[in-house]
């Protein structure tokens, strides 16, 4: 048998320490839990995204009483960037998540589903994107999808 062991980088910052752009990006997606439609959970996310042109694009999570049926915040965001600005790169994302009237002390990280389509944006656009996932602690931040979702399925997988 043989083992592999796989390491991840991920820095944690104080909101503080991140840069402008960042700060902006991070409060963007606080606000964006505003308009989740989340009526069952009362888990209120938000995305922002920063898109190559400096443009920033939001979304939150939107529930369904049919569950499967809702969508994460993160893919709301991405699916409206690919819609109306496919050319333009994606090359960072921040996330926050809203419960029980205030922002989760704990980092929020994206789901399986929004981890796979975040990679499928890296791959498309040949670019990585940098991922901050905001909570009262700090920020946690990776360079890549890739360092979330290291043993990924990808468009090689289908050659």
């Amino acid at each position: 048998m043989k083992e592999i062991n796989l390491t991840t980088k991920i820095s944690v910052y104080l909101l503080d320490e991140c840069t402008e752009t960042e700060k902006k990006l991070i409060e963007e997606a606080k606000r964006a839990t505003k308009n989740a439609y989340a009526r069952y959970s009362n888990f209120k996310v938000g995305a922002a995204l920063l898109l190559e042109n400096g443009k920033i694009i939001t979304g939150n999570n939107q529930e369904n009483a049919a569950y499967p049926s809702g969508l994460c915040a993160e893919r709301t965001a991405i699916f409206f960037a690919n819609a109306n600005y496919p050319d333009e790169k994606i090359v960072a994302i921040a996330i926050a998540a809203y419960n029980n009237g205030k922002f989760t002390k704990d980092v929020i990280t994206p789901c399986g589903a929004c981890r796979q389509v975040l990679l499928e944006v890296e791959n498309r656009h040949k670019t990585p994107m940098r991922i901050l996932m905001y909570s009262k602690e700090g920020v946690y931040a990776v360079n890549s999808i890739k360092d979330l979702l290291p043993l990924s399925f990808g468009d090689n997988m289908l050659k």
